[in-house]
């Protein structure tokens, strides 16, 4: 019984312990379920109220921008319906053009039937008149059968013999005063325009020498050009193929040598070497190689020039090269790219006087002495060379005959080849403009030279002292000695057999080796 009395006594306060407890938790849970409640409900108040904020600001966007895209479509109607209405006027007015138009044409048509119908009526009474002048006619015709003895066509076969007697006649007295007239005229009419084109065309001549002149300062550089026991004026001559005189003459050297270019590389290779004040065969062989470039550059601007001076379009290079060079060859002494500019000049005048294509005739007239610059010699007249390498730059037929026809080798088939002719004559009339025995002088060292060149070996040939020397430079690694000597001897006898020359000729063979060799 006490220790039931004291278990009660230790539960019962454990008892209402838990149970206050339990009751505290439900009446804590209670209070703070409704404060979270509460706070809830705050905050879902103002969230609603945000909502309705937020709801209320995008409504109002959503109706202006509905408004906005109401006006811009209203406006993009509004537009459209103003482009429809200008096409609908349009399409009136064109509808109208049309009407008036189609009444228009239905008017004409109705006269243009009316005028039918007044030409078959006109027609029908004219074949009906037709018909009583036949039937007239054929009365007539018997009757003067009868009365003359001879049928309509014996009669029509006398009067057209008659007539054609008559007119026969009167024909060759009339073409007898055309003939004479058109004589006179053409006489008269080709005399002024040979003179136009002479008097349009006036040029300076002047005949090219064989010689140019190099000033110096002083005597002093003479000594240097020469050089130790003459070798710096021995390579100088070897490389340029140009005879250089020095002599008692003061201040200059002359350089020697019938062919142009060489004589302007001579000239100036010595300009850059006496500038530069170093002057040995090393240095001379760098200078003429460099000159040698310089020229070559030189040649192409020449030709370019030329070309655009003349208004000439759409040229090969090659050819532009070839006029180039032209300014280094001569024609019987007159310098040929002169020649050739001013035979392109008289030749587009005189195509110009006669109704003819000037530009034409210019082109034609520039290149018909291309012949004399080709680079490939063949046994051909240049007339005919020229117009082969015309050909092979695509050049025009015409110019291609005008080229190969100016001397008469082939047959001239346009009109532009006789004026090419005449204006090449013209060119070469002028007093002083030609001096035949200098080109003689030049095609007899060409020759030369040529000659020389044909044998196994030979590199380079130049012909100087005014051709009674030619030197031949022969390959080392190709001749030996004994065929030096036998090429010596056999153009000697060459030359003797098949050419005509004052005086003599020595011929020179040079045979050298050179070990070239570089310290890096």
């Amino acid at each position: 019984m006490l220790l039931l009395t004291a278990n009660l006594t230790i539960i019962l306060p454990i008892a209402g312990l838990i149970v206050g407890l339990a009751l505290g938790y439900f009446i804590t849970a209670t209070l703070l379920k409704k404060a979270v409640t509460k706070e809830a409900n705050a905050y879902l108040d103002e969230a609603k109220e945000k909502a309705e904020v937020i709801k209320k600001e995008r409504i109002l966007q959503a109706k202006e921008k509905f408004l906005q895209m109401k006006d811009e479509h209203e406006k993009a109607c509004n537009e459209r319906k103003r482009e429809l209405q200008k096409t609908e006027n349009k399409v009136n007015q064109m509808q109208q053009q049309a009407n008036q138009k189609m009444e228009e044409i239905q008017r004409k048509s109705k006269e243009v039937q009316t005028l039918q119908d007044k030409l078959t009526a006109q027609q029908e009474a004219v074949n009906k008149r037709k018909a009583e002048l036949d039937h007239i006619y054929e009365e007539e015709s018997k009757k003067l059968e009868s009365i003359s003895g001879l049928s309509v066509k014996d009669a029509k076969e006398q009067l057209i013999e008659l007539i054609k007697d008559d007119a026969k006649a009167e024909a060759m007295v009339y073409v007898k005063e055309i003939t004479e007239d058109a004589k006179m005229t053409a006489q008269q009419e080709a005399k002024k325009v040979v003179l136009e084109t002479i008097q349009r065309t006036a040029a300076e001549t002047a005949i090219e020498n064989t010689v140019s002149v190099f000033n110096i300062d002083n005597d002093e550089i003479k000594g240097r050009i020469i050089g130790r026991e003459g070798r710096n004026i021995r390579a100088l001559e070897a490389l340029t193929g140009v005879e250089i005189i020095i002599d008692d003459s003061p201040d200059a050297i002359l350089l020697s040598g019938f062919d142009p270019i060489r004589r302007e590389i001579a000239r100036l290779s010595l300009q850059k070497l006496v500038t530069d004040g170093r002057i040995h065969p090393a240095r001379i062989e760098e200078v003429v190689h460099k000159v040698e470039k310089q020229v070559e550059q030189e040649i192409i601007e020449t030709g370019k020039r030329t070309v655009i001076d003349l208004g000439i379009h759409n040229m090969a290079a090659d050819l532009i090269k070839m006029i180039g060079r032209m300014k280094y060859r001569s024609s019987y002494g007159q310098n040929l790219l002169q020649h050739s500019i001013e035979v392109a000049k008289l030749s587009a005048t005189m195509a110009a006087e006669l109704g003819l294509n000037p530009k034409t005739a210019k082109r034609a007239g520039l290149l018909h002495d291309l012949g004399k610059v080709a680079e490939n010699e063949e046994e051909l007249p240049h007339a005919i060379l020229g117009m082969k390498v015309a050909e092979k730059f695509k050049e025009k037929p015409d110019v291609c005959n005008a080229i190969g026809a100016h001397h008469d080798e082939i047959e001239m088939e346009t009109l532009i080849a006789p004026i090419v002719q005449v204006c090449d004559a013209i060119s070469g009339a002028r007093p002083g403009a030609r001096r035949e025995v200098v080109e003689a002088y030049i095609q007899r060292l060409n020759k030369l030279e040529e000659m020389a060149m044909s044998y196994p070996g030979v590199v380079k040939t130049y012909a100087i002292q005014a051709g009674r020397e030619l030197r031949v430079i022969v390959g080392a690694d190709k001749v030996t000695d004994q065929d030096a000597d036998r090429i010596a001897y056999d153009l000697s006898k060459q030359i003797q057999n098949e050419m005509t020359y004052p005086g003599q000729i020595k011929i020179t063979v040079i045979r050298e080796t050179r070990a070239v060799s570089f310290a890096k």
